[in-house]
């Protein structure tokens, strides 16, 4: 909502030390004459919006308008169904994101219908991004080029992908970024709330961390920010600073458009890094240091890490059996296993590497067993779960799929070496053999 509207809504201020904080601000910027950005925060729901309107006669700010209160009077009609997920009481991650997905669709269809009775504002749309808190986990709902970034442990993270023209083209290697100031229609974005009657949204769950703050805002910031420099800017500025600091330097900056921040602050750990930090920490850094996944953005591993499962095994404890059909790849997170065929043992693996991945493109039988050789942490991935995510987005299943046609060739190179020196040294025996014969003859 535009400043004059936020003063209706919850104050920008700090809560209690138990609850997140929240700083919200917005700017008209120097070149508009007026702000069709908008933001929410429901404290009762932890719930955050912020939403760039677009469209003439005023009609942008509408639709950011009520695309917000929609979404927020979705979820308040919900409520239960979000308290039920935070006391683990049967709502699951999946029924808390399609009710995300819900909420903006209705605001879709809202705006669309509004644009409709009215045809000064037919047309209109925004873009979204919420995020909604509860307990430690943080899910998003995303249809546009605002943006919500991540800050933790002195990284910056961009935690959505824009829809806009400029990144359509960058992914698909027909503009470079030094052409990009170049472009006549920077601003065009490929899917927006309301210009239709219903719209692809991205939603995302993921993992709170103590301490993780978060980043919601408009183009009108984003434009004149890189990663580096907003890191940079969380480390040096204290929180209830930082949006207006934020929209000072775009305005510094040129100011051509509204500008929007939104900063959230997750309360921090008063013994610094928790169990779940730690948790998360070690699952992010094994799967990133993974061939299979290391061309894999943050965001793009935070979807893999979702279809993961974390089993725990005690020493001798069988994870597969030689024979059996295997539908797994397994990641050791914490202490070993070993690969054996009955009592003969091949190799041990330790944290960090990996044993299965061909079970997620084939339903060969497991060729060994694998049984913990102390008491370990496994992560797993199924292989429909595997599939799943490569159906639903392309851009994942372009980099999981090249990367595992290069774990293949890796595999068949030292398939084919040890195959070489096989035969070389079945060669030296044959050879061996031959010359004993001929000095026994001789």
């Amino acid at each position: 909502m535009s400043d004059q509207d936020a003063q209706r809504s919850d104050p920008p201020a700090a809560s209690d030390e138990e609850a997140i904080s929240f700083w919200p601000l917005t700017d008209v910027g120097r070149v508009r004459d007026h702000n069709e950005d908008s933001f929410l925060v429901d404290r009762k729901l932890n719930l955050f919006i912020v939403a760039d309107g677009m469209g003439g006669h005023a009609a942008g700010e509408v639709a950011s308008q009520v695309a917000c209160h929609t979404i927020r009077e979705v979820l308040k009609q919900q409520a239960d169904m979000l308290h039920e997920f935070e006391s683990g009481q049967g709502t699951s991650r999946h029924d808390v994101l399609r009710l995300l997905e819900t909420a903006v669709q209705q605001a879709c269809a809202q705006v669309y219908g509004e644009g409709q009775a009215d045809e000064s504002k037919r047309g209109m749309g925004t873009t979204v991004d919420a995020l909604v808190l509860i307990g430690t986990r943080g899910f998003i709902a995303h249809v546009g080029d605002s943006r919500v970034y991540l800050y933790r442990q002195g990284a910056v993270h961009q935690l959505t992908e824009d829809h806009s023209l400029i990144n359509e083209l960058l992914k698909r290697g027909r503009l470079s970024r030094e052409q990009i100031e170049k472009l006549q229609y920077k601003n065009a974005v490929t899917r927006a709330v309301g210009v239709y009657e219903s719209v692809e949204v991205d939603t995302l769950d993921f993992d709170v961390l103590k301490g993780d703050r978060f980043l919601l805002c408009s183009d009108g910031l984003s434009g004149y920010l890189d990663e580096a420099e907003l890191a940079r800017l969380f480390a040096e500025t204290p929180e209830d600073q930082l949006s207006q600091r934020l929209i000072d330097l775009a305005n510094e900056r040129g100011g051509k458009d509204n500008i929007t921040a939104v900063v959230v602050k997750v309360p921090d750990a008063e013994s610094g890094v928790d169990r779940l930090a730690r948790e998360v920490n070690l699952k992010m850094e094994v799967l990133h240091k993974m061939p299979l996944f290391r061309h894999l953005t943050y965001q793009e591993l935070v979807r893999v890490l979702n279809i993961t499962d974390v089993r725990q095994f005690e020493v001798d404890a069988p994870v597969v059996l030689e024979g059996d059909e295997g539908d797994e790849l397994f990641i050791v997170l914490t202490g070993s296993v070993k690969v054996h065929s009955g009592d003969a043992v091949f190799t041990h693996l330790g944290p960090g590497q990996h044993f299965g991945e061909m079970a997620l493109v084939d339903k060969a039988p497991r060729s060994a067993s694998v049984s913990a050789a102390a008491p370990s942490k496994l992560l797993a991935i199924r292989r429909r779960d595997f599939f799943d995510i490569i159906r639903k987005d392309h851009a994942i299943a372009v980099k999981l799929l090249w990367s595992f046609l290069g774990v293949l060739t890796q595999r068949l190179r030292v398939t084919n070496a040890q195959l070489g020196e096989a035969k070389e040294k079945q060669l030296d025996e044959e050879s061996a053999e031959l010359t004993g014969i001929l000095l026994d003859t001789e």
